[in-house]
């Protein structure tokens, strides 16, 4: 059965770019599928997988992992908090240099180590759980095409929807399931209106 799927999805594998075949075989095969029925071109979706590794490889030549991408449409959404000032900089200078990238919203911090404020950031796990969970309760809202949105979130508790609805109401639902969630601060809707 897993070999028939494999070669059913050859022909659309070869319309996206090798890194994104590579990146959606090795780590999640559901995003195969999302894809294929996303309102989006493949030409698109590579456009948006190059800004991803161009800004990747940012981090990995500096050797950080402070930082979180979502991109949908070139519009590039980046969360992090850095502790290094110095680093921060240097990071934010070069991605804002990525090329093909047409809005950057840019929600990347420097807090010191020493700030009092880093007591009341969530950890790592707790922003990951939430980011996930509010991802997973647009898949099973009745009228959110939820491969057409991007969620995340980041330690001050704020989450971030980003994407594409077909309607206003669309874009309400997907809204409202965002926001309803444990320990969710504040929401950021970059999302977009468009049939």
């Amino acid at each position: 059965m897993r070999k028939l799927f494999v070669l059913a999805l050859l022909p659309m594998l070869a319309s996206f770019s090798a890194h994104a075949q590579l990146l959606d075989v090795l780590t999640a095969p559901k995003t195969l599928i999302d894809r294929a029925i996303e309102a989006r071109s493949a030409g698109d979706i590579a456009k948006d997988n190059e800004i991803v590794v161009k800004v990747n490889a940012i981090m990995g030549k500096m050797g950080t992992v402070k930082a979180s991408t979502e991109i949908y449409e070139q519009r590039l959404l980046i969360t992090g908090i850095f502790d290094d000032k110095a680093l921060y900089d240097r990071f934010e200078r070069e991605v804002r240099q990525v090329q093909g990238v047409k809005k950057l919203y840019w929600h990347v911090s420097y807090l010191a180590k020493d700030d009092s404020r880093r007591k009341s950031l969530l950890d790592w796990g707790d922003v990951t759980v939430m980011a996930a969970k509010a991802q997973g309760r647009l898949v099973g809202t009745a009228g959110v095409a939820d491969v057409n949105f991007r969620t995340t979130a980041d330690a001050y508790g704020t989450v971030y929807l980003l994407g594409r609805a077909r309607s206003g109401e669309e874009g309400k639902k997907a809204l409202a399931q965002v926001k309803d969630g444990t320990g969710v601060r504040k929401v950021v809707d970059y999302s977009v209106v468009r049939p």
